[in-house]
């Protein structure tokens, strides 16, 4: 588990090339939930998600302790490899992103863009990271996992901003995708002595960590087939698994339908832009909102990177109906 001191130290990091995100309280969501709703808007960041914290705590580690790297290697659907992409061009080193065929084409552009190579390799995220590991060796490259301390140690400076911004929450919602977000979360709820549960949430199509949660172990999926591609994995990863079992109240299960609702209810409430993922946290606290009601709860908006078919597909009505 992570230091208050290890984030905040984290945090000097992120600084030098970000700014804090905001959380706001948004009324109108407040009357759709039935309670006070606190948004942590990581859509805000200069790659669009919150994964771009931990790509640049985990770069200036690299960099300090193998000042010599020849250059990384990391496997994504988008949001962790911009995050590796921005941090690697930074620091001066080469990026080589893998990411499974048919992959979100603006995070692929996007990627390409803050300087990275791309391979399209795999017919999914885990596929994907098995191509990534075999040419590590092949290319005598630095792999960087999806799930790493110098990563949690970034992402968990959101939660710091939140818990340290906002009123006392009773409960925060956290998507999973690999568990970084969620493990910062309750690393940072713990260093700071606050009672707030923190809860997972998951993919009902890509539901690995809920049912290893309800197990207390590791359980692997055959596929996870959903449009939040950021929690599309097939296995938890067993140290991220270890936290979340400790530390998380529960893990709630939203269907690409519901989320899809929530993605249509930022835009009508916030007007903020949300990829599947990023919309997921509003999923679960709308299918708990007898449970939250009156209370002041906090949801992890993860990221805005999503395709312009897919999000005006969603708006439309095409996934799920609006409740």
């Amino acid at each position: 588990m992570l230091s208050l001191q290890d984030v905040e130290s984290a945090a000097a990091v992120v600084y030098a090339a970000m700014p804090p995100t905001p959380q706001y309280a948004w009324p109108l969501l407040a009357r759709r939930t039935g309670c006070e709703v606190w948004v942590k808007h990581e859509n805000h960041t200069p790659t669009g998600a919150f994964k771009v914290r931990g790509g640049l705590v985990y770069m200036d580690r690299l960099k300090s302790n193998h000042p010599g790297v020849a250059g990384v290697i990391s496997a994504t659907r988008g949001n962790h490899g911009q995050s590796i992409a921005l941090a690697a061009a930074r620091a001066g080193i080469a990026a080589t992103i893998v990411v499974p065929q048919g992959n979100s084409v603006e995070k692929n552009a996007a990627m390409r863009a803050f300087g990275a190579e791309l391979i399209e390799a795999g017919h999914d995220f885990d596929a994907a990271r098995e191509v990534a590991m075999r040419l590590a060796g092949e290319r005598g490259l630095s792999m960087i996992p999806s799930f790493h301390r110098d990563l949690v140690r970034g992402v968990a400076t959101y939660a710091l901003e939140l818990f340290r911004a906002a009123p006392l929450l009773d409960t925060v919602y956290v998507p999973i995708g690999l568990g970084s977000g969620i493990c910062g979360t309750i690393a940072v709820r713990d260093a700071l002595g606050l009672s707030t549960n923190v809860v997972g949430v998951v993919s009902t199509e890509a539901p690995a960590y809920a049912l290893s949660f309800a197990a207390g172990k590791v359980v692997q999926t055959n596929s996870a087939d959903t449009m939040a591609d950021g929690m599309a994995v097939r296995g938890p990863d067993p140290e991220a698994l270890r936290v979340i079992v400790k530390g998380a109240d529960r893990i709630v299960k939203v269907s690409d339908a519901e989320i899809a609702t929530a993605m249509r209810a930022y835009y009508e409430d916030t007007h903020q832009l949300t990829e599947g993922a990023g919309a997921a946290s509003l999923a679960a606290l709308t299918q708990e909102g007898e449970r939250m009601a009156g209370k002041r709860v906090g949801v992890v908006l993860s990221g805005g990177n999503i395709d312009r078919p897919l999000y005006l597909r969603t708006l439309a009505g095409d996934f799920g109906a609006d409740g």
